[in-house]
């Protein structure tokens, strides 16, 4: 299909023989670990009717998110949380800048590192006063908000249109990168279950959960990447674009769809099923209809004036847009980040409007809002759960199988396609960058309860390990501006 479509000028012969080995590559790459991974579910499901999680899990997370729900801080107090934050972003940011990693990765030390398992073992009163239980409420709200506009960005970035010069190598690579870590994310969840699920969940939202979180990856830091080290419009920058969009849009969709299986498995309603997929349907048929239409509208009127002053209604009609779709996706059921993420994915391509638009959004959220977010999720963590030998070992199990399926899966993918040995593994190791995605996608599975505090920072450990080596790993397989 993608190559009748895209037209690929081949002799007869040859394009049979590329067809035929695309086949081949999507059906051992993508269908067989898919094909394998209901088996495993359908064992575990015959096995005992949804193994129940332990009582030991409920020991090992009894000191779970205190500050999950908590009241308002006071201003004072939130304004030196804010500068708390944004002082350690931008230390540990410059640090690591300084090792040759994105920003980002600072970041996510940076959080890790205001948390109650590092500022709250060394400095105990610092951190019961600069980050008390009650205050994080705020602290959250303020995050959140930051994130919803990022995940408009986001949507923004992705240009279908841009898909087509990589389509078949992007279809088979993204699929594969996807369906090798599901499969063995739902093998590996066979080991944490029982002693590490949260109790009453079930064993397939958990255990899709914890596939899905593997599948993940990091669109905007893999674009900064390739950018820094002008390697945009190689080989391997061309073809890891093209993958990750497709997979960013295939993961958010199979995690809506999780997200779906759990409020239905805590619930128990179908009628909460009935209005989430009824919903869901109405709501895709209004963006591509009238959503896309009023987008259009929008765009062309911030387009016109790009150069000039934008009008300031149309931006306000933008973000009303963008919290209007994220309320929808949320109160059908799914998550308001898949609302604010659609929005960009149907707003027009228009280079002078997404210039327009990341020019007035980007800077306040990079500056203040995002390192909120990577605060808020380093507060979350409890490091001291991962303190004994066997949590370590865990620990070490969780990052070497998302290594193996992200990674491995991509380049074995990549080289299945046709490209060579160095450049699909270089592509592999883009693949395999999580960051903030991951960071995204583990705080709605915390909220809605299907993974607990120690699997949460268990995978928040793996989201930092398999980004800081991406930037390494390129340096060594695709130096920069080095064509490939």
């Amino acid at each position: 299909i993608c190559g009748a479509r895209f037209g690929v000028a081949r002799s007869g012969a040859g394009l049979t023989r590329v067809r035929s080995g695309t086949v081949a590559a999507y059906g051992a790459c993508v269908i067989a670990p898919l094909a394998a991974l209901v088996v495993v579910l359908q064992i575990m499901r015959t096995r005992s009717p949804e193994i129940v999680a332990s009582a030991a899990s409920a020991a090992l997370h009894a000191n779970a998110a205190a500050g999950d729900h908590a009241s308002l801080p006071v201003l004072s107090l939130l304004l030196a949380q804010l500068g708390a934050v944004l002082v350690a972003c931008w230390v540990v940011g410059r640090i690591v800048r300084a090792f040759g990693q994105p920003r980002v990765v600072g970041e996510m030390l940076a959080g890790i590192l205001l948390g109650p398992s590092v500022l709250g073992a060394v400095a105990p009163s610092l951190d019961a006063a600069l980050f008390p239980a009650e205050s994080l409420g705020y602290l959250s709200a303020l995050a959140q908000v930051g994130l919803v506009l990022f995940m408009f960005l986001v949507g923004l970035e992705v240009d279908p249109a841009a898909l087509r010069s990589r389509a078949r190598a992007a279809l088979v690579i993204s699929h594969a990168g996807i369906a090798v870590p599901l499969f063995l994310g739902v093998l590996l969840a066979t080991a944490l279950y029982p002693a590490l699920a949260p109790r009453g969940i079930s064993f397939t939202p958990f255990a899709l959960f914890i596939g899905a979180a593997l599948s993940v990856t990091a669109f905007p830091v893999l674009a900064r990447i390739l950018q820094e080290r002008s390697l945009t419009r190689t080989q391997v920058g061309t073809t890891a674009i093209a993958c990750a969009a497709v997979a960013d849009v295939t993961a958010w969709c199979m995690l809506a769809g999780v997200i779906v299986l759990v409020r239905v498995d805590t619930g128990g309603a179908s009628r909460a099923l009935v209005v989430t997929l009824g919903g869901s349907v109405l709501y895709v048929a209004a963006m591509l209809t009238v959503g896309r239409a009023a987008m259009r509208h929008v765009g062309r009127r911030i387009s016109a004036s790009a150069d000039a002053a934008v009008p300031r209604d149309s931006i306000a009609l933008l973000v009303i847009a963008v919290f209007a779709s994220a309320w929808a996706t949320e109160a059908i059921g799914i998550h308001a980040l898949f609302g604010a993420f659609a929005i960009g994915v149907i707003a027009p391509k228009d280079e002078r409007f997404v210039r327009a638009i990341r020019t007035r959004f980007e800077e306040a959220m990079v500056v203040v809002l995002l390192p909120l977010f990577f605060a808020f999720s380093g507060l979350r963590m409890h490091l001291d759960l991962l303190a004994s030998r066997a949590m370590i070992g865990t620990t070490l199990l969780v990052v070497a199988v998302a290594v193996a399926g992200k990674l491995g899966g991509s380049a074995l993918a990549a080289r299945a396609a046709g490209i060579p040995g160095r450049e699909a593994l270089a592509l592999g190791a883009l693949m395999n960058t999580r960051g903030l995605m991951e960071l995204v996608i583990l705080n709605i599975g915390l909220d809605v309860g299907v993974i607990s505090p120690i699997v949460y920072s268990m995978l928040v450990i793996m989201a930092f390990v398999t980004t800081a080596m991406t930037a390494p790993l390129i340096d060594w397989l695709a130096p920069a501006g080095q064509p490939a």
